[in-house]
């Protein structure tokens, strides 16, 4: 795990139990890219030497901070004055209608399943939605969905810190 560069954002996309190599690869990458943190909550749907998740995620893991951790409990523990915003397809409130902040924690579930009931429960007044256009569609792609929100949060952020 290697630090990333510093920047004013130090956004945050937490994995909660992710399941798809790929996926992961992907998030990893996005995050490499944004410089915003990773965290991978277990259990996983695959080992962290995976070839795929490798290989999605290219050589950018180095530049990658990431964290690991062994149930939702410790980390929700170590981040207990966080500001969570967790993204699930049960929620009628739109991603474009929250206020992201520096320090900001986007929370996603697993590819089939989302997040567990009782977080969703827990956080009712922090869980936000992608608006789905076609109702024969009822999700994106994990990491589609993770980018998305994510660059409206830089937006917003940038935009708060004085940069356009």
């Amino acid at each position: 795990m290697s630090p990333i560069n510093p920047t004013p954002h130090h956004l945050q996309i937490v994995l909660v139990e992710p399941e798809i190599p790929p996926n992961t690869g992907a998030i990893a990458r996005l995050c490499a890219a944004s410089n915003t943190v990773l965290h991978l909550v277990e259990p996983l749907g695959f080992k962290l030497d995976d070839r795929a998740l490798k290989r999605a995620g290219m050589d950018y893991w180095q530049v990658v901070t990431w964290h690991t951790w062994p149930n939702w409990a410790s980390f929700q523990v170590a981040h207990a004055q966080a500001r969570f915003h967790f993204l699930t397809t049960k929620a009628s409130r739109p991603y474009t209608d929250a206020r992201f902040e520096p320090n900001d924690f986007l929370v996603f579930g697993r590819e089939t399943k989302g997040l567990p009931e009782s977080l969703l429960k827990e956080y009712a007044g922090a869980c936000l939605t992608i608006p789905m256009p076609n109702p024969h569609v009822r999700s994106l792609n994990l990491a589609t969905a993770a980018a998305i929100v994510l660059f409206e949060a830089l937006r917003q952020v940038d935009r708060s810190c004085g940069r356009q």
